[in-house]
Protein backbone atom coordinates (compact mmCIF):
# COMPACT_ATOMS: atom_id res chain seq x y z
CA UNK A 1 0.00 0.00 0.00
CA UNK A 2 1.61 3.29 -0.90
CA UNK A 3 0.07 6.87 0.03
CA UNK A 4 -1.89 9.12 -1.16
CA UNK A 5 0.22 10.98 -3.16
CA UNK A 6 1.49 7.75 -4.61
CA UNK A 7 -1.73 6.77 -5.54
CA UNK A 8 -2.03 10.96 -6.86
CA UNK A 9 1.17 10.14 -8.77
CA UNK A 10 -0.13 7.12 -10.57
CA UNK A 11 -3.34 8.80 -11.65
CA UNK A 12 -1.20 11.59 -13.57
CA UNK A 13 0.49 9.74 -15.36
CA UNK A 14 -2.57 8.97 -17.20
CA UNK A 15 -2.85 12.74 -17.46
CA UNK A 16 -0.06 13.24 -19.88
CA UNK A 17 -0.15 11.12 -23.84
CA UNK A 18 1.87 7.92 -23.89
CA UNK A 19 4.66 8.72 -26.38
CA UNK A 20 2.93 7.98 -29.41
CA UNK A 21 1.02 9.45 -32.05
CA UNK A 22 -1.80 10.61 -29.82
CA UNK A 23 0.99 12.89 -28.28
CA UNK A 24 1.88 13.91 -31.56
CA UNK A 25 -1.65 14.16 -32.13
CA UNK A 26 -2.30 16.34 -28.85
CA UNK A 27 0.77 18.10 -29.39
CA UNK A 28 -0.01 19.53 -33.10
CA UNK A 29 -3.48 19.89 -31.84
CA UNK A 30 -2.20 22.56 -29.02
CA UNK A 31 -0.48 24.46 -31.08
CA UNK A 32 -3.23 25.38 -33.62
CA UNK A 33 -5.39 26.23 -30.17
CA UNK A 34 -2.68 28.75 -29.21
CA UNK A 35 -2.54 30.19 -32.52
CA UNK A 36 -5.97 30.83 -32.45
CA UNK A 37 -5.50 31.56 -28.60
CA UNK A 38 -2.91 34.38 -28.94
CA UNK A 39 -4.02 35.77 -32.30
CA UNK A 40 -7.01 36.93 -30.78
CA UNK A 41 -5.29 38.60 -27.83
CA UNK A 42 -3.18 40.28 -30.15
CA UNK A 43 -5.99 41.68 -32.56
CA UNK A 44 -9.27 42.28 -30.18
CA UNK A 45 -9.65 45.72 -28.96
CA UNK A 46 -13.16 45.21 -27.57
CA UNK A 47 -15.46 41.76 -27.08
CA UNK A 48 -17.75 42.87 -29.86
CA UNK A 49 -15.28 41.95 -32.48
CA UNK A 50 -15.28 38.38 -31.31
CA UNK A 51 -17.81 36.44 -34.11
CA UNK A 52 -18.32 33.64 -31.38
CA UNK A 53 -21.32 34.37 -29.12
CA UNK A 54 -20.03 32.05 -25.97
CA UNK A 55 -16.39 33.75 -26.66
CA UNK A 56 -17.71 36.92 -26.57
CA UNK A 57 -20.10 36.55 -23.20
CA UNK A 58 -17.33 35.51 -21.71
CA UNK A 59 -14.86 38.23 -22.48
CA UNK A 60 -17.58 40.63 -21.46
CA UNK A 61 -18.50 38.98 -17.90
CA UNK A 62 -14.30 38.67 -17.53
CA UNK A 63 -12.82 40.81 -19.39
CA UNK A 64 -10.81 39.59 -23.05
CA UNK A 65 -7.78 38.10 -21.51
CA UNK A 66 -9.60 35.99 -18.52
CA UNK A 67 -12.66 35.34 -20.70
CA UNK A 68 -10.59 33.95 -23.68
CA UNK A 69 -8.92 32.03 -21.56
CA UNK A 70 -10.84 30.48 -19.20
CA UNK A 71 -13.39 29.83 -22.29
CA UNK A 72 -10.40 28.22 -24.06
CA UNK A 73 -9.47 26.03 -21.32
CA UNK A 74 -12.73 24.75 -20.48
CA UNK A 75 -13.68 23.68 -24.30
CA UNK A 76 -10.60 22.17 -24.67
CA UNK A 77 -10.02 19.83 -21.55
CA UNK A 78 -12.76 17.46 -23.15
CA UNK A 79 -10.28 17.61 -26.53
CA UNK A 80 -7.35 16.49 -24.36
CA UNK A 81 -8.69 14.03 -21.95
CA UNK A 82 -10.21 12.40 -24.62
CA UNK A 83 -6.68 12.19 -26.45
CA UNK A 84 -5.32 11.10 -23.34
CA UNK A 85 -7.38 8.38 -22.30
CA UNK A 86 -7.01 6.94 -25.53
CA UNK A 87 -3.31 6.73 -25.39
CA UNK A 88 -3.25 4.84 -22.84
CA UNK A 89 -6.63 2.09 -22.68
CA UNK A 90 -7.03 2.66 -26.36
CA UNK A 91 -5.21 -0.38 -27.90
CA UNK A 92 -6.84 -1.18 -30.81
CA UNK A 93 -5.25 -4.29 -33.73
CA UNK A 94 -3.10 -3.29 -36.60
CA UNK A 95 -5.44 -3.58 -38.85
CA UNK A 96 -8.47 -1.43 -38.04
CA UNK A 97 -6.06 1.06 -36.53
CA UNK A 98 -4.58 1.22 -40.49
CA UNK A 99 -7.86 2.57 -41.11
CA UNK A 100 -9.20 4.16 -38.04
CA UNK A 101 -6.21 5.96 -37.76
CA UNK A 102 -6.72 8.79 -40.97
CA UNK A 103 -10.06 8.94 -40.07
CA UNK A 104 -9.52 10.07 -36.74
CA UNK A 105 -6.86 12.43 -37.82
CA UNK A 106 -9.58 13.90 -40.42
CA UNK A 107 -11.90 14.39 -38.03
CA UNK A 108 -9.46 16.37 -35.48
CA UNK A 109 -8.25 18.07 -38.67
CA UNK A 110 -11.39 19.43 -39.73
CA UNK A 111 -13.23 19.93 -36.50
CA UNK A 112 -10.38 20.97 -34.21
CA UNK A 113 -7.59 22.37 -36.09
CA UNK A 114 -9.81 23.40 -38.99
CA UNK A 115 -11.91 25.33 -36.69
CA UNK A 116 -9.30 27.05 -34.60
CA UNK A 117 -7.45 28.04 -37.75
CA UNK A 118 -10.58 29.55 -39.19
CA UNK A 119 -11.15 31.38 -36.15
CA UNK A 120 -7.00 32.87 -35.66
CA UNK A 121 -6.84 33.82 -39.53
CA UNK A 122 -10.48 35.26 -39.53
CA UNK A 123 -8.61 38.18 -37.94
CA UNK A 124 -6.20 39.25 -40.78
CA UNK A 125 -7.15 36.75 -43.51
CA UNK A 126 -10.07 38.16 -45.87
CA UNK A 127 -11.31 34.95 -47.05
CA UNK A 128 -14.46 32.77 -46.59
CA UNK A 129 -14.45 30.41 -43.21
CA UNK A 130 -14.87 27.17 -45.47
CA UNK A 131 -11.39 28.51 -47.11
CA UNK A 132 -9.59 28.87 -43.73
CA UNK A 133 -11.03 26.05 -42.43
CA UNK A 134 -10.43 23.58 -45.11
CA UNK A 135 -6.42 25.58 -45.07
CA UNK A 136 -6.50 24.43 -41.47
CA UNK A 137 -7.65 20.88 -42.28
CA UNK A 138 -4.98 20.39 -44.96
CA UNK A 139 -2.01 21.62 -42.73
CA UNK A 140 -2.90 19.46 -39.71
CA UNK A 141 -3.38 16.71 -42.08
CA UNK A 142 -0.40 17.37 -44.05
CA UNK A 143 1.97 17.37 -40.82
CA UNK A 144 0.18 14.35 -39.28
CA UNK A 145 1.24 12.37 -42.68
CA UNK A 146 4.73 13.65 -43.36
CA UNK A 147 5.39 12.84 -39.34
CA UNK A 148 3.79 9.72 -39.54
CA UNK A 149 5.90 8.53 -42.43
CA UNK A 150 8.93 9.89 -40.74
CA UNK A 151 7.56 7.81 -37.80
CA UNK A 152 7.05 4.49 -40.19
CA UNK A 153 11.20 5.06 -42.12
CA UNK A 154 12.69 5.67 -38.35
CA UNK A 155 11.18 2.21 -37.07
CA UNK A 156 12.48 0.87 -40.76
CA UNK A 157 15.96 1.98 -39.94
CA UNK A 158 15.98 0.52 -36.39
CA UNK A 159 14.82 -2.45 -37.27
CA UNK A 160 17.43 -2.58 -40.15
CA UNK A 161 19.86 -1.84 -37.74
CA UNK A 162 19.01 -4.27 -34.89
CA UNK A 163 18.91 -6.76 -38.22
CA UNK A 164 22.12 -6.37 -38.96
CA UNK A 165 24.03 -6.09 -35.43
CA UNK A 166 22.71 -9.40 -35.03
CA UNK A 167 24.48 -10.87 -38.48
CA UNK A 168 27.15 -9.03 -37.16
CA UNK A 169 27.47 -10.67 -34.03
CA UNK A 170 26.76 -14.24 -35.33
CA UNK A 171 29.35 -14.16 -38.29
Amino acid sequence: MGTPYAKIRNLGKYLVPKNNIWLMRAGLLFGFILLDYLSTLFFINAPIEEGNLLVRHFMETYGIFWGLTIFDFLINIPVYLIICMNSHFVKLPTKISKIMDPIIDAFLAWFVAGYHYNGATSWFWIASGFTRQLTGFFIYFSIILVASQASIIQRLFSLRTKDNSLLDSTD
